[in-house]
Formats: C-alpha cells, sequence, structure tokens
C-alpha cells in the first residue's frame, strides 16, 4: 500500500515538474456566426501564427455557428425590451467545452479571443444592446478562464447594409464594435469592408476569408507581441 502511494506521489511530482518546465503556448479562440463558421483557420491564420512563434507554441481552438446572435454566448442577455430568454450561452458552453479539452495539462502564456458576430443581432433589431452584450461576453471569457489579461480580435460586420434599409441597426452593431474595441482593455478590431465584393454580400467573397484569416492573426501577434 505504502509502495503504491510512494510510486503515485512520484508520477504527480514528475508530472508537475513537467508542466511548471513546459514553454507556454499562445492560446487562440475564435467564434461567431457564418463568416468566421466559414472562415478555415488552416489556410492562412494559423500559418501566418505559427511562422511567428512556432508550431508548438500554437493552440487554436474555433467553435462558430451561421445565423445566431449573440445571446447564443453571452449567458445574460437581454432584449432590448429587457426580457432574458432562458437559452442563453448554448453556444458559449459548447466553445468553452472544446477550449478546456485543447489546453487540459498545457501551460498557457497567453489568450486571445477572436470574434466575428453581429449581423444577426442587426437583423433582429437589437442593436442597441449589442455593445453591452459584446463586453459581457468578453468579461465572461475572462471569469471563466480565471485571466484578466485576454487578448480581443473583433472583426466588424462589413458594409453589407449601410444605409440600414434590410437589416435596421446595421451600422449600430458596427459601431458598438469600434467602440467597445477601443475602449476595452487588450482589444482591437479588423475592417472587412473590402472583403465582400463589389455586390456588398452579407459574406466574404473569393479569397475573402483567406484575407481574414491572415489579419486576425496579424492583429493577433500585434497584441500578443505588445503584452509580452
Amino acid at each position: 500500500m505504502k509502495s503504491s502511494l510512494s510510486l503515485a506521489l512520484i508520477a504527480l511530482f514528475f508530472s508537475l515538474s513537467a508542466l511548471a518546465n513546459e514553454e507556454g503556448k499562445h492560446l487562440l479562440i475564435l467564434s461567431g456566426q457564418s463568416n468566421m463558421a466559414r472562415l478555415e483557420p488552416s489556410i492562412s491564420f494559423t500559418p501566418t501564427l505559427e511562422n511567428q512563434f512556432g508550431k508548438e507554441k500554437i493552440i487554436v481552438v474555433k467553435d462558430a455557428k451561421g445565423g445566431q446572435p449573440i445571446r447564443r454566448w453571452y449567458k445574460s442577455w437581454k432584449l432590448v425590451e429587457g426580457n432574458m430568454p432562458t437559452n442563453n450561452g448554448d453556444l458559449y458552453d459548447r466553445l468553452m467545452a472544446k477550449v478546456n479539452v485543447a489546453i487540459e495539462n498545457k501551460k498557457i502564456e497567453t489568450v486571445t479571443f477572436i470574434w466575428m458576430q453581429g449581423e444577426r443581432d442587426a437583423k433582429d433589431k437589437q442593436g442597441k444592446v449589442y455593445g453591452e452584450s459584446l463586453r459581457g461576453l468578453f468579461e465572461q471569457v475572462s471569469m471563466d478562464l480565471k485571466r484578466k489579461d485576454i487578448n480581443i480580435v473583433i472583426g466588424r460586420i462589413n458594409d453589407f447594409d449601410m444605409d440600414n434599409k434590410k437589416y435596421s441597426d446595421w451600422t449600430i452593431v458596427r459601431d458598438a464594435q469600434v467602440e467597445v474595441a477601443e475602449s476595452f482593455p487588450l482589444t482591437a478590431w479588423v475592417n472587412t469592408d473590402d472583403l465582400n465584393g463589389d455586390t456588398n454580400d452579407i459574406h466574404a467573397l473569393g479569397d475573402g476569408y483567406e484575407i481574414l484569416g491572415k489579419r486576425f492573426a496579424l492583429k493577433a501577434i500585434e497584441l500578443i507581441k505588445s503584452g509580452i
């Protein structure tokens, strides 16, 4: 019995020692709706980060679903009218389940959360609560990962409906994303207006997602290096 306990303690000691000596990794979390769902990290996002930091230093976790409002991630979201739906945060829980698996027994040096979403909230006329919801989501991520130093990159929704004719809150959501990015610590935004072609489609066209992936990566690198 004592022998088994001693062996277990020795194994635990070496496991903890290995973790302590492990080089810290950069965790990149990508989430949002269709323009994130269509982005394939392995094409330009992950390679750009690996070229900068080394393949062994990068952990990328992505979970996105098209056509979804921010309330599927932010658990305390409320309607403009003030009501709170009962199924808030289910996609967030799915995302964080993947994150927890990916970082198990890993030493994480930095965390960067990359967000590409907002089209659905503009369509649903919930722009007035979008900025508050975005702040709440970022605070939720910070709390769950127990870190106050999380980098955040926001993909501003494109110029699909600048006259607010189809989606009445389009420019409200765009403005909220920029305002949050410029006022929230360790946060930046990237432009997507040139990625949807001359027809101003709601989605990126052609090589748009390859370009967007690289923009996200370069902005993440900038934030990561500024904090190291």
